[in-house]
């Protein structure tokens, strides 16, 4: 805001108080965030005068409410009348924002005291945009707010304080400005902390608040303002007197002097008042102790006077007693109080009795780690040592007890790295200072070097020292055993209950880092003290040492204690190289060595060498060696002369060669790898060479004895090999550091030697034991165990030597091998295999070497890179490596073991090393190609190619899937350890593809050459199974790497030499994907079952552009092979429809079979489209001619290949996505081609009068290709592949004709198979695409024809399924069960194809005719064509009879084998898929069938009299193991419907219909006749048991699609009963008693209702997931139609979403005819989730169907009846009943829930006349029970309650059990009658009644019935 006009100008007199404050603020100010807090006692003083309404007279209205609104309770109101003001204040003029001013201060203070912080923080967010607005005019109200505006800059709360802050800063910007408004409201401020320090909890009470909030209010009230108490006499007598000194402001001065007056005479009434606010310092609250804690420190910094002889000793107590808090956030201010008392009264400490007051509470303090504050509190104990008072305590016993409590509380200050450190350096200093302090305690120098010694015996020697050597590591954390050592001065007077908490205590791992560092911190400084005192520290130091190595010895004490002292001493050599001081050697080190030493070298223990060995490296070999040899004798020097003489290298050598090297070499024990770190810390730099060779020749024993190398004892190799390794880490271990830059050690060539050199060769070639010893050796001085581990011990050559020793062991190994391929291995790894020098040995020692040198390998496995490049010798090593690898993942694999016991031993110790191998390249395979370099590389790979060519190849006897998978992953390992591109990936495919003598066997160079084909005819029998094998593992590696890995590759070509710019140029192996087609099928795949859907995936998917160009190149190989060997071997014939893959694999002729599968697949999966086929038939129609003559092979290959071809060519879309009218000219072409090959067929005579070689076959059979059959979802959408020409038609009925004529009258049956396969191919192809111009005589010709052919084909299988029920029922024996399948087999197979085949012919042709296809041909005809008159109707039907003896024929044969065992079944259903076309077109006409022919051919297989008949047979099928799914729907829809479904479901001997006596003694009948309904055993067991076990089952499990189609038999059944009628009661009855309801659990596994969860069901429109969406429609429609067909139609071939439809409408149907069943499932579910969700899925798709349903039922049935009436309300889904009767009549109301059935239906009286409560609650439960119970409609259960109303008002007596009249389940009356009481019961209930009592007598009189 800006400044407004006038505010200028000041008044030149004196200002008012007004005046003066408002110069004081700004004439303008931003806003700002702040916070605050009041309480006062009164609302009104001078600015406020009035009552209560006067305030808001002058006040804007809107602003009066939201102030009004700050008086309420609710912090939510508050908080928006606080936002309110806020936003008021920003828009409202200054002039009115004024007024509100006074009202806002009595508001201001209350809100400041408010609980909600919130509350508070946006008080002072208000109160900055009203100092904001109003800015000057502020002034006249400063003094009323000063008070509580202060006071809340010291609120608890962080944030609202910063925010009242800011609101004080809005107001004042300038800190001087603040300074002077707060010495204007000096008395103010100090009133209004005056009454806030005199409030109680109570005087703050309000009715609506908690008392523990009120609690904490008033801590926060208190503690805030004694905080601002404090800090506003700091401002204005400490701040303001030294302001005063400064500036000499006259006005300004004045005005602070009062204010300082008002201030110390108001501090001292507040002193006086508050009774030295010692009451403050009793409270439970820490804030408002360490507020008065603060307020006492300012009192004695700036109001000292207070304190006077009169209350010292009171408040020297209260204040130096204060080590009593325990809380750590009181310990800052407690600090500051207590050492500013201490400077400024030091009498206050002799007025108390120190010991009790103070020390007694400092002790404690300090033994409870300070309770926490040791980052507060032990830095300020080095500055209370020096505030005691010299005179008020005993100098050493203070001290004393000082460090020991001091110490006690360690393991509390110790939890933190913080308060460790903080711990730790407070100790260092608080000591140093106690000894550099020890003047102002002791004036004699005698009685100050005691002080201080026993200060450093008592605390540094037996506190630090002695605790820190006993130190013991626990797993996880280190622990002290007490808090002081056993060894402590008696002077300690810890208690023993705290030595014995502290042993216990655990320690953080830093604990002992930090104690060690600030005991050396402490020996430094007292060194520099006077080094004199170090000698009660040195002589604990060597009596420790001299201990550890005392006899007898306890070894783990030793050891935890030496390990202690060795840490010790490298930390102290690290502080004397930083700080350049020589006392940890001169005055502790050297002389305890010197003194241990001997008792070091006698006891020989491990901890004292490796003690030794830590100081040598520390201090340095010469060093250490003068300490011990020289100093030690020379007792006359002194610790500076030491420092400053040096150790001569020739007397240092002398020491090292008699008395060190012999020592650390004298033999093997426990401490020999320490003396080895020791000989080795000795090496000296300027004696490195001498010393290394005096070490190797002392090792070898060369200077004593002189013997050879091959005479090593097993001891010394291991002692120097133990001594090279470590070597070897000193040297890593120093470059890792970087400490090796001046150490000539760290230059591995230093330590070579030819003598080391020697003995690494003749190790390796020595012949003795394999021993550990010599490998270790070996890969100690050859290095390379690890990647960075590049320091030799010895040179390159002796490194070859020994590799070349290594190989040659391996090669010894591998010759010994009983594998082919392995011993093969050798000829190709070196020419060193030939070399008939290599030695014999058995095959025990053999291992042995191999294990030797694997062992050596392993050690020194990088040193391989150290070969040179143009070596044979390390592809040769990791080549031999590898084959024994692969030889023991081969060997593994087979199973047999010898027989031979020797053999048997020698084998498994060759697994055992081989598994030795394996594991290690495993370990290493991803590290050989950082062993190699490209030349090595390149040769390492050509041997393991020829290896894995060698073992597929060569292993005949093996087990072909093992060999396969192992050269596969041995293939994959191998890129994947040796391949960084895909270059060398493909350079590797291209050896291993090579060609040789054995493969490819059928690509060849040129297909042309007569030598060539020769050659391959003779090869592929005698290399079959080798070729085999390689397919099967070429098949395995695309499967694996993938089709564009294998069969592409990349070549880069430079575009010139001078030029690095390189083009890329893609080349295919289509050659390897033909050899693929060609072999067909190989161990563990097929070219259908694995490759080509690899293929035709890749093809689909990819995007490279060598796709197009590998399926042309495929395509153009297969073409040329089949065109040369197209006449070789026999074609079968082509059908009319597309070729099978049963078909086409029946093609003998390699090529073709593969052309014809390559290019189906292609077609079939849309990788080629029309256009494609276009060029390809324009392609292969081109090569049938050679010049004028005809090739023959073409014209042979050519009717497979137009099969292929003629759907794609005729397809109306193009490959451009253009119009079908652009393809019409090729179309026309097409059927031009065509049109010329008829008229060439029809230049031929007829078949039956053609000779051999003419090629009317194979015209004929080129011509029926042309005409082809599509059926687009399964044989019922059999239709027309193409349309044809009038030309076309017309030559094709002519060739018909022709051949027709040619028959004449002889019997077709004479001609040849051939014959008469190709004419009925023509009779169909003909009847397709002629029909409409077939005559009588044609049809005559065609039916006649069909019926015989038909008819031949149930000749054979009805002599088949004689057979099959002879030899089961007489012969075949379960104890003879495997001769008796091999029978069965023979039986089910047909040895002459050729009536099936032709019959298969026969009956695509009476389909076209008379199935589906005809009949809509005929409906659509324009003329009226002979076919359709009666005079066929009889040969058509005897043809369907025959057709379904085929069908009934195949079922029996099943269901009698069935009857023997699961196996015998399993025959016969396999032998259906050899014929699976056939059987296909058999169902289908099954399916189309008649009833009236249907139940001819029942009653013809009833009469035949096998052990099966017809139904059975139907089972067999719908239920076969191996299913043919149009077989099963045909079985299913004869089953389902009539004549067949009436007898289809329920045994011979079931009477449903029966009728139970009228007589009134019915006791004779058999109670439980009401369930006596006996189901064919084919479905009952699926209805009664198998649910149970398919719940269990997988979700695609053939046993459980085999229960969903009972169910669906059963459920059509009962919805085809008549309702009410006996038959469907009985069924009901057996339902609800036997049918497992399991079988809906089964079915809810397939409707997925959990995706209900994420989809909003309510809305039917939403779109479900897949699988819900299909049970939902499906659970519709069978509600609807109450049929279950539609989804039974379309199941096969079984999916998961069509499993999900049939479950849905099994679901629809069982609510539409068994609710109450479905109900009681429902309400047996326990898992509430689940039947959330089922509810949720009826109740959107079921129940509004179901609903609708029953009302309408309801609405139309007839109640014939005055007295009863149904009214219904579909909006409210409720029926009404009304029953009237002479005077009586009742209103019930049937309501239907929302998910009916599941919920179930509620009925309710709505009026009653002339009716009795009883009777009313009775028939009100009788019409619940109907309803409720009633598995049908609803209609039927409220007529069945009408009759029983009736049959009561008549007169009949209601059965005594259930109370009604009628029975609810069978609507059966009661008939069975006491003898004694003479009431009469219902059979049923009598029936439970007995059941359940257990008993047989009258439920009424109890007397016998």
């Amino acid at each position: 805001m800006g400044r407004q006009k006038g505010e200028g100008a000041r008044s030149k007199a004196r200002p008012s108080s007004s005046s003066l404050a408002a110069s004081l603020l700004p004439s303008g100010s931003t806003a700002a965030v702040g916070f605050g807090g009041y309480v006062g006692s009164s609302r009104l003083d001078s600015s406020l005068a009035g009552d209560d309404a006067v305030p808001y007279l002058d006040i804007d209205s809107e602003v009066a409410v939201h102030l009004k609104r700050l008086s309420r309770k609710d912090p939510t109101t508050k908080l928006k009348a606080l936002a309110s003001l806020s936003a008021l204040l920003k828009e409202k003029s200054r002039k009115d924002i004024v007024t509100i001013i006074p009202q806002w201060a009595f508001e201001y203070k209350r809100l400041l005291m408010d609980y909600n912080r919130e509350v508070r923080r946006a008080t002072h967010d208000t109160m900055t945009n009203l100092v904001t607005a109003v800015g000057r005019d502020l002034a006249p109200h400063l003094k009323i707010l000063m008070g509580p505006w202060w006071f809340s800059q010291f609120d608890s709360v962080s944030e609202v304080s910063q925010v009242a802050k800011r609101s004080l800063q809005a107001a004042f910007p300038a800190p001087e400005k603040r300074l002077d408004a707060l010495i204007l409201c000096t008395t103010e401020i100090f009133l209004y902390l005056e009454e806030n320090l005199k409030l109680t909890p109570k005087d703050m009470s309000d009715k609506a608040a908690a008392l523990d909030e009120v609690e904490q209010m008033h801590n926060q009230v208190i503690a805030s303002s004694l905080l601002a108490l404090a800090t506003l006499l700091d401002v204005l007598v400490g701040v303001q007197f030294e302001r005063s000194s400064i500036e000499n402001v006259a006005a300004q001065t004045k005005h602070a002097s009062k204010a300082r007056v008002a201030a110390i005479s108001s501090t001292e009434k507040l002193f006086a008042a508050h009774n030295f606010f010692s009451d403050f310092l009793k409270s439970q609250s820490a804030v408002i102790r360490s507020a008065t804690y603060s307020v006492l420190r300012s009192f004695i910094k700036n109001v000292p006077h207070v304190f006077n002889e009169g209350n010292m000793k009171t408040m020297a107590g209260i204040i130096l007693g204060a080590f009593q808090e325990k809380d750590p956030a009181c310990h800052s201010s407690m600090w500051d109080m207590i050492l500013l008392f201490s400077k400024k009264f030091p009498d206050g400490w002799t007025s108390l009795n120190v010991q009790k007051t103070i020390l007694n509470r400092f002790w404690h303090f300090l033994r409870n780690g300070c309770f926490g504050s040791q980052q507060v509190s032990y830095p300020a104990l080095v500055l209370f040592l020096d505030c005691v008072p010299p005179n008020a305590v005993v100098g050493e016993k203070f001290f004393l007890e000082f460090f020991q409590n001091y110490w006690a509380g360690s393991s509390l200050s110790s939890v933190s790295t913080a308060g460790r450190l903080s711990y730790f350096g407070a100790f260092k200093e608080c000591f140093l200072w106690a000894l550099h302090n020890a003047s102002r305690y002791y004036n004699g120098v005698d009685t100050l070097f005691h002080f201080r010694v026993t200060l450093i015996e008592n605390v540094l020697v037996k506190i630090l020292w002695r605790n820190y050597v006993t130190f013991i590591c626990s797993n996880e954390q280190e622990r002290v055993p007490f808090g002081l050592s056993q060894h402590s001065s008696k002077s300690s007077d810890l208690p023993l209950s705290m030595i014995v908490e502290a042993s216990n205590i655990k320690y953080p791992i830093g604990y002992l880092q930090d104690l060690r560092n600030s005991i050396i911190d402490l020996l430094s400084g007292i060194f520099l003290l006077e080094p004199d005192l170090l000698s009660t520290f040195r002589m604990e130091f060597q009596d420790n040492c001299l201990g550890f190595f005392a006899v007898p010895l306890n070894k783990e004490t030793a050891t935890e204690s030496v390990e202690r002292v060795i840490q010790f001493i490298m930390l102290m050599g690290q502080h004397a190289v930083q700080k350049g001081e020589s006392w940890p050697l001169v005055y502790l080190v050297g002389p305890t060595l010197a003194k241990s030493f001997p008792r070091i070298r006698a006891i020989d223990s491990p901890e004292g060498v490796k003690l030794l060995s830590v100081a040598v490296s520390v201090f340095g070999p010469r060093k250490i060696a003068q300490e011990l040899f020289v100093h030690n004798k020379d007792l006359s020097l002194s610790p500076d002369d030491r420092v400053d003489r040096a150790l001569e290298a020739d007397e240092f050598m002398q020491i090292f060669r008699d008395t060190f090297v012999p020592w650390c070499l004298h033999g093997s024990d426990h401490s020999t790898s320490a003396r080895l770190d020791l000989l080795l810390a000795l090496l000296d730099d300027e004696c490195f060479s001498e010393q290394w060779r005096v070490v190797i020749m002392n090792a070898i024993s060369l200077e004593d004895s002189g013997t050879a190398f091959e005479s090593l004892e097993s001891d010394q190799v291991t002692i120097l090999a133990l001594l090279v390794e470590k070597a070897r880490n000193e040297i890593t271990k120093r470059k890792a550091g970087e400490d090796c830059r001046h150490w000539k050690g760290a230059d591995s060539s230093n330590w070579r030697s030819e003598l080391l050199d020697s003995v690494a060769v003749t190790l390796a070639y020595s012949p003795l034991s394999y021993g550990a010893s010599n490998s270790q050796f070996l890969c100690a001085v050859l290095g390379g165990a690890t990647e960075g581990d590049q320091i030799s011990f010895v040179s390159t050559n002796a490194s070859i030597l020994i590799f070349e020793e290594i190989l040659k062991k391996l090669l010894s190994f591998i010759l010994e091998s009983s594998f082919n391929w392995v011993r093969d291995a050798c000829s190709m790894l070196t020419a060193w295999a030939v070399n008939s020098r290599l030695e014999s040995k058995s095959s025990i020692s053999r291992v042995e070497m191999a294990n030797f040198a694997l062992q050596v390998l392993d050690g020194s496995f990088f040193c391989l890179k150290s070969i040179t490049e143009d070596s044979e010798l390390v592809p040769g090593i990791l080549a031999a490596v590898l084959v024994i690898g692969w030889e023991y993942g081969l060997r593994k694999s087979i199973d047999n073991a010898p027989d031979d016991n020797e053999t048997n031993i020698e084998s498994k110790a060759r697994l055992e090393i081989g598994e030795s191998f394996h594991v290690f390249c495993c370990k290493r395979s991803n590290q050989f190609r950082k062993s190699l370099g490209i030349n090595n590389l390149e040769r390492l790979g050509s041997i393991l190619i020829q290896c894995i060519r060698s073992a597929i190849f060569s292993e005949y006897e093996l087990n072909t899937e093992n060999v396969t998978s192992l050269c596969c992953l041995w293939m994959l390992e191998f890129f994947s350890c040796f391949c960084q591109d895909q270059l060398e990936e493909q350079n590797l495919l291209d050896q291993l593809l090579c060609e040789n003598d054995k493969w490819p066997l059928w690509i060849i160079s040129d297909f042309s050459s007569s030598e060539q084909l020769l050659l391959r005819k003779t090869s592929v029998t005698a290399y079959e199974s080798g070729h085999r094998k390689f397919v099967s593992f070429i098949d395995k590696l695309v499967m694996k790497l993938g089709i564009d890995k294998v069969f592409t590759r990349s070549i880069k070509h430079a575009l010139s030499p001078s030029e690095e710019t390189t083009h890329e140029e893609v080349a295919v192996r289509a050659w390897l994907a033909a050899e693929l087609l060609c072999t067909w099928k190989w161990p563990g795949g097929s070219v259908l079952d694995s490759f080509l859907p690899l293929l035709s995936t890749y093809a689909k998917n990819s995007t490279f552009p060598s796709k197009e160009s590998l399926l042309d190149s495929i395509f153009n190989i297969l073409l040329d092979g089949a065109l040369v060997h197209g006449g070789c071997g026999g074609l079968s014939f082509v059908g009319p429809w597309p070729a099978s893959n049963e078909e086409i694999e029946h093609i003998e002729e390699p090529f073709l079979r593969a052309l014809v599968t390559f290019l189906s697949t292609l077609f079939k999966e849309n990788v080629w489209e029309a256009c494609n086929a276009i060029k390809l038939f324009e392609l292969v129609v081109n090569k049938l001619y050679i010049g004028e003559a005809i090739n023959i092979n073409c014209l042979r290959i050519l009717p497979w290949l137009v099969n292929v071809l003629v759907q794609p060519l005729f397809e109306s879309r193009s490959c451009d996505g253009s119009d079908a009218q652009n393809n019409m000219p090729w179309e026309n072409h097409i059927q031009d081609i065509i049109t010329g090959w008829l008229q060439k067929t029809l230049l031929f005579p007829p078949l039956i009068m053609s000779e051999t070689g003419q090629g009317v076959e194979d015209w004929l059979q080129l011509v029926i290709s042309c005409f082809p059959f599509y059926a687009k979802g399964g044989i019922q959408g059999l239709n027309l592949g193409r349309i044809i020409s009038p030309l076309e038609r017309m030559l094709l009925l002519e060739l018909f004709r022709k051949q027709r004529y040619g028959v004449g009258t002889s019997n077709i049956a004479n001609m040849s198979p051939g014959v008469q396969l190709l004419l009925s191919k023509l009779i169909a192809v003909s009847v397709g695409y002629c029909w409409k111009e077939f005559t009588e005589e044609d049809w005559e010709h065609v039916l006649s024809q069909l019926r015989r052919w038909i008819q031949s084909a149930v000749v054979i299988t009805e002599e088949l399924a004689e057979n099959v029920d002879d030899s089961v029922t007489n012969n075949f024996s379960v104890d003879n069960l495997e001769d008796s399948l091999k029978k069965l087999e023979q039986i089910a197979s047909i040895s002459d194809s050729f009536p099936i085949d032709i019959a298969k012919n026969a009956l695509l042709s009476f389909s076209l005719c008379c199935g589906s296809f005809g009949n809509k041909q005929l409906e659509n005809a324009e003329n009226i064509n002979p076919l359709g008159t009666d005079r066929w109707d009889p040969i058509k039907d005897r043809i369907l009879e025959g057709i379904l003896r085929l069908f009934f024929c195949t079922g029996i044969a099943e269901a009698i084998a069935s009857s023997f065992c699961h196996e015998a079944a399993s025959i016969i259903s396999s032998s259906r898929f050899e014929h699976l076309y056939f059987w296909e077109l058999v169902a289908s006409s099954v399916v189309n069938s008649s009833a009236n022919a249907r139940d001819r051919a029942v009653k013809s297989v009833e009469f035949w009299g096998l052990s099966k008949g017809p139904i059975s047979s139907l089972y067999a099928v719908l239920f076969s193991s191996k299913p043919v799914p149009l077989l099963q729907f045909a079985a299913y829809v004869i089953l389902s419907t009539e004549p067949v479904s009436n007898v289809a479901i329920f045994e011979d001997n079931t009477n449903l219909d029966g009728n139970i006596n009228n007589e009134e003694d019915s006791r004779s009948i058999d109670l439980s006749m009401e369930t006596s309904v006996y189901l064919k055993k084919e479905i009952a067991c699926m209805i009664e048991k198998f649910p149970h076990d398919v719940f269990e089952m997988d979700l695609m499990a053939q046993q459980r699609v085999n229960v969903f189609l009972a169910w669906s038999l059963l459920l059509s059944n009962l919805w085809s009963l008549p309702s009410s009628s006996p038959a469907r009661e009985r069924l009901v009855q057996y339902i609800q008693n036997f049918a497992t309801p399991v079988v809906l659990d089964c079915i809810f596994q397939h409707i997925p209702v959990d995706l209900c969860i994420s989809q909003n069901l309510k809305k039917k429109d939403v779109e479900l997931p897949a699988g819900l969406s299909e049970a939902a429609i499906a659970a519709n429609l069978a509600i609807t139609n109450g049929s279950s067909l539609f989804s039974t139609e379309s199941l096969w071939p079984v999916e998961p979403v069509k499993l999900a439809s049939l479950a849905g409408a099994l679901f629809g149907l069982m609510l539409r005819v068994l609710p109450a069943y479905v109900r009681e499932w429902f309400s047996g579910l326990r898992d509430r989730s689940m039947s959330t969700l089922i509810e949720s899925f009826t109740r959107t798709w079921c129940s509004p169907p179901l609903i609708a349903n029953e009302l309408s039922q309801i609405k139309k049935n007839k109640f014939s009846d005055d007295n009863f009436s149904v009214s219904i309300s579909k909006s409210a889904n409720e029926a009404v009943a009304t029953y009237t009767k002479d005077e009586t009549g009742m209103d019930l109301v049937i309501r239907l829930p929302a998910s009916y059935p599941l919920r179930p239906v509620d009925v309710d009286c709505t009026r009653s006349l002339g009716i009795s409560d009883v009777k009313k609650r009775k028939w009100l439960m009788s019409m619940m029970s109907f309803v409720r119970n009633q598995n049908g409609a609803l209609a039927e259960a409220i007529g069945i309650w009408k009759r029983n109303f009736d049959k009561e008002f008549e007169g009949v007596e209601e059965c005594p059990i259930c109370y009604s009249v009628i029975h609810t389940a069978n609507n059966s009356l009661p008939r069975l009658a006491c003898k004694t009481c003479k009431h009469k019961f219902h059979s049923a209930c009598l029936y439970k009644w007995f059941s359940t009592s257990h008993k047989s007598t009258c439920p009424l009189c109890q007397s016998p019935f």
